[in-house]
């Protein structure tokens, strides 16, 4: 009986783990929609779930970064925005897994906006044919070809409308990525293009932030911070009128997504739902399943940014100060010792004792500057001396003949 009870409260303890693991931070990004599946940008790669959410799995795994997935109409491919052969182009990948499929060539970047409302062309955004910098739509047909440009004179997103015949779009990115209820000359309106002239109507706003627009029915949903904090709206095209769809007093929605019935978008890393016909929205609670490698220790190579090198008395090593630590080397062979390994902590300025056995520099690891006395040979207790105060920025210490003292210069 005590073994049963055991087994119990162990698989208690792992099924407890496991659902914290499953509701820790996440930072999903650019979700996007069909009628059974949702997928989604995270650590780079594009992953694939339920539409109610659950076990999410890796659909790309490119050395490069994949964003900007949306589902065709039917739900079978998806189009994204891929780093991959040393550019930025279309790809397409069936949403059951497989190999992506490269679409663009040009050597310019061109990005995913969605697709035609027949499911045979993939629209995207290019600078290719702009005069400076901006970028216009095009449309490049599932297997391959040559792209059409819509007649738009410039356009960063856009929708669709059911019937094809006009567009939803944005004619400049949005420019308050950084910048939190931005309202400068930069703000991104919401227009409505008649394709067949190229005549439009404006979104109603008021120099608001207005993202990501979503022809859904009779409506244009898209992003607004016209009320403080972007939420969703929808815009009624035959009535004009703007309504608030999800009340919003959390942090910023940063993108949002529409398929069949539904919308899905990403608020503080997590993805939610709103569902058209009812106007509810609820959260989903998602899991990776993959091997997850950027999360492993490894070595990466990055600049050194060595600064602040001295040579020791005998001339045998050399210490130097590289990203916040104090590190020596030998002259020719022999390792590399790291005298501070303190992640976190700006270790600067170090100086040889002219008798040889220590290293002298200051360091920020108590909140303020104090100075550090290095043993050189990595073994030993650091003495620490506290500066007095008030606080200040102290730079270059310079060692007395004698080893014995130490002068340095202070902002004060």
């Amino acid at each position: 009986m005590r073994r049963i009870v055991a087994v119990l409260l162990f698989a208690l303890m792992m099924a407890s783990v496991a659902a914290a693991q499953a509701e820790k931070a996440t930072l999903y990004q650019k979700p996007a929609i069909s009628k059974s599946q949702i997928v989604f940008v995270y650590a780079g790669d594009l992953w694939i779930t339920g539409r109610d959410g659950g076990t999410a799995e890796r659909l790309t795994t490119g050395v490069g970064l994949e964003t900007d997935p949306v589902f065709s109409p039917d739900g079978s491919m998806i189009a994204f925005t891929g780093e991959y052969d040393g550019n930025v182009d279309v790809y397409v990948v069936p949403a059951a897994g497989g190999v992506p499929k490269r679409l663009t060539y040009h050597p310019g970047p061109d990005g995913v906006v969605g697709w035609t409302p027949d499911g045979k062309n993939v629209v995207f955004r290019s600078s290719r044919n702009s005069y400076s910098g901006f970028t216009r739509l095009f449309t490049l047909p599932l297997d391959g070809g040559f792209p059409t440009e819509l007649p738009l004179v410039m356009a960063f997103a856009g929708s669709y409308s059911p019937d094809g015949a006009r567009l939803a779009y944005m004619p400049m990115p949005p420019a308050h990525a950084i910048w939190k209820t931005y309202r400068g000359g930069r703000t991104s309106p919401i227009w409505i293009a008649n394709l067949a002239d190229s005549s439009f109507e404006k979104v109603q706003r008021d120099n608001s932030n207005d993202t990501y627009p979503m022809w859904v029915g009779n409506k244009v949903y898209f992003l607004s911070d016209r009320g403080g904090t972007a939420t969703l709206y929808s815009y009624d095209v035959s009535s004009k009128k703007v309504a608030q769809a999800v009340e919003n007093k959390g942090m910023d929605i940063k993108s949002a997504s529409a398929g069949p019935g539904a919308i899905v978008y990403e608020q503080f890393g997590s993805l939610h739902v709103y569902d058209v016909s009812s106007g509810k929205e609820r959260a989903l609670k998602i899991s990776l399943a993959g091997d997850l490698p950027g999360v492993r220790p490894r070595f990466e190579k990055v600049a050194s940014r060595i600064t602040n090198a001295a040579i020791s008395p005998s001339g045998v090593r050399a210490v130097f100060e590289a990203r916040g630590e104090i590190l020596t080397v030998p002259a020719e062979k022999g390792d590399v010792r790291n005298l501070t390994h303190s992640s976190g902590v700006a270790d600067r300025d170090p100086a040889w004792s002219p008798d040889g056995k220590w290293i002298a520099a200051f360091s920020d690891e108590s909140g303020e500057y104090a100075l550090h006395l290095l043993p050189q040979s990595g073994q030993g207790e650091v003495r620490k001396i506290n500066l007095g105060n008030p606080p200040s920025y102290f730079y270059s210490p310079v060692w007395s003949p004698d080893s014995k003292k130490i002068a340095f210069h202070d902002k004060r």
